[in-house]
């Protein structure tokens, strides 16, 4: 499935001072994955866009927060 959220598993020492946090997650703009803006794009309104921070829908990507989907954290 194609998505925008990444996660890895970081290194944890055994003498780290602070609980571990054993997954971390971040995300990546949608233009990454769109080689070329193809022509004929659909379009926000101009309010809408401005609202959205785009005018293109295909590169519009709010931010999710992990935590509130139940966690990536263990």
């Amino acid at each position: 499935m194609y998505t925008t959220r990444k996660s890895y598993t970081p290194f944890v020492g055994p003498f780290d001072p602070c609980p571990p946090v054993r997954v971390k997650t971040y995300e990546t703009p949608p233009q990454l994955y769109m080689g070329f803006q193809p022509c004929g794009l659909p379009q926000f309104q101009p309010k809408e866009a401005l609202r959205h921070g785009t005018l293109w829908p295909a590169l519009f990507a709010p931010y999710t927060n992990p935590y509130e989907q139940g966690g990536n954290r263990e």
